[in-house]
């Protein structure tokens, strides 16, 4: 009786596996159905902006790895020259890119008619707020915008801990920030501050920091941040937090700060109605998935994957114990050109 049982067992044992499998097989068929597409195809042309050799070539060179026979044909550029190369090409009817990236992108394009709409399986695992409802877009990177200051020039324990206390006399004429107006300028600050504060008291903090005759350095993030390590400034407002961490490991002067609440932008990902919609697909599955992310991490960047750590931990907010303000997308198409128009009133 007992064998008999055993081998009653074991065939509904083998009996729910068969089933098992054939419940799962769809779902690996239509995997696999994207894969032979897009090898059919055989390349994915990506538009980027990414630091190539940071970034941009050691994602394709992964994604080459994993799928033999699909080639990424980087067509590199500024995030501006790169838009305004794809409205043309829209335009015209000749979409030549299969995949773009960018938070301030993402909008003009979706606008001309150059975005496919698609949301990845590997975008199952990202929270709400970091891919669009619609199929739009997903987050392939984060970025926090944060003041930094000179180490050599500010004394420990003397560095600004809250907004109100940039209003000290003491930084009149010595705050730089960067002139670019997109969110992680000077215009996202402002923007984060009216969302932190209102309307009413932002505004009013806001011409209390225009006292205070900040310098408005006609260049990107990076060069501000370069400025104040050469104790051209003490202070800065509106830097990346990792790039302060890159320099600061290498013996540069120089610390970012947790002003609450930083300042949160995303890079997004899209597939573009290009002439590889499969391969265009795959790759940016690829990207969203915790092998991409991790390419994304390794190369100092801060990953969208909610499984995928930073580098350095403390740069994303639930690492570094602070509080971040997440300028998404939809709000930065809706209020950017209102942040530009006080920048202009109080700033310029």
């Amino acid at each position: 009786m007992k064998s008999l049982w055993t081998r009653l067992c074991g065939l509904l044992c083998a009996a729910f596996l068969a089933v098992a499998f054939l419940a799962a097989a769809p779902a690996h068929a239509v995997e696999q159905a994207l894969i032979d597409a897009a090898k059919k195809e055989g390349k994915v042309v990506w538009y980027v902006s990414l630091v190539e050799n940071q970034l941009a070539r050691p994602l394709a060179a992964a994604f080459e790895k994993k799928y033999p026979g699909i080639q990424v044909q980087i067509v590199p550029g500024t995030a501006t020259d790169l838009v305004i190369k794809l409205l043309g090409e829209t335009k015209a009817g000749q979409i030549r890119g299969d995949v773009h990236h960018g938070g301030s992108s993402v909008w003009p394009l979706a606008k001309a008619g150059a975005i496919e709409k698609y949301m990845p399986e590997a975008a199952k695992a990202y929270p709400p707020e970091l891919k669009d409802p619609n199929g739009l877009w997903v987050a392939d990177a984060l970025y926090y915008l944060v003041a930094a200051v000179n180490t050599e020039l500010v004394p420990a324990g003397s560095e600004p801990k809250t907004y109100q206390d940039l209003l000290d006399p003491k930084w009149k004429g010595k705050i730089a920030w960067t002139t670019q107006m997109t969110q992680g300028g000077a215009a996202g600050f402002i923007g984060t501050v009216l969302q932190a504060m209102g309307q009413e008291k932002g505004m009013a903090f806001l011409k209390q920091l225009a006292a205070q005759k900040l310098v408005n350095v006609p260049s990107n993030q990076r060069v501000v941040l370069d400025q104040v390590i050469a104790g051209e400034y003490p202070l800065a407002l509106a830097t990346f937090n990792y790039h302060s961490d890159i320099s600061a490991a290498k013996g540069a002067p120089v610390k970012w700060l947790k002003l609450e609440p930083v300042t949160g932008t995303l890079d997004t990902a899209f597939l573009l109605k290009g002439p590889n919609p499969n391969a265009g697909k795959l790759f940016l599955e690829f990207i969203l998935s915790e092998d991409g992310q991790k390419v994304v991490a390794n190369a100092g960047y801060l990953p969208a994957h909610p499984a995928v750590q930073a580098k350095v931990a403390a740069q994303k907010p639930e690492g570094g114990n602070y509080k971040a303000l997440l300028l998404s997308p939809e709000l930065v198409e809706s209020d950017l050109q209102k942040w530009i128009s006080v920048y202009n009133e109080l700033f310029k």
